[in-house]
């Protein structure tokens, strides 16, 4: 298993993305993600690769209403389709998303992953 689904894997079997998938995504998408150890997790990824990544590890589909989408306004038989327009209506770039992330990144932290600060707006 790579890090990065062993990483999903644990944020899931803790329910850190419960209340918080605007934050994961955002920190999934933008910022680096390491092991206390310095092995790297993730350097940030597409919203495509995410999208993929997602229905990989079969995230929840019903996880997307805590961002007031209605699942069933997505493509629902195309998971990957699916991610990337919940990740499209996310506004992962907002203080909001960065805000989460950086809640999420405090709570990662005694679990052994370090998460970079949010980028940059310019």
């Amino acid at each position: 298993m790579d890090e990065l689904s062993q990483f999903l894997e644990i944020v899931r079997a803790q329910d850190l993305a419960q209340g918080n998938l605007r934050g994961l995504l955002h920190i999934l998408i933008g910022r680096r993600i390491t092991r206390t150890d310095g092995t790297l997790v993730s350097a940030g990824m597409s919203w495509r690769d995410l999208a993929a990544m997602l229905k990989k590890v079969r995230w929840s589909p019903e996880s997307v209403t805590e961002l007031g989408v209605d699942p069933a306004t997505l493509p629902l038989r195309d998971r990957q389709r699916y991610w990337y327009t919940t990740i499209t209506l996310a506004q992962v770039d907002s203080a909001e998303a960065a805000s989460a992330g950086d809640r999420l990144a405090e709570a990662l932290q005694p679990l052994g992953y370090v998460v970079g600060p949010a980028p940059r707006r310019s």
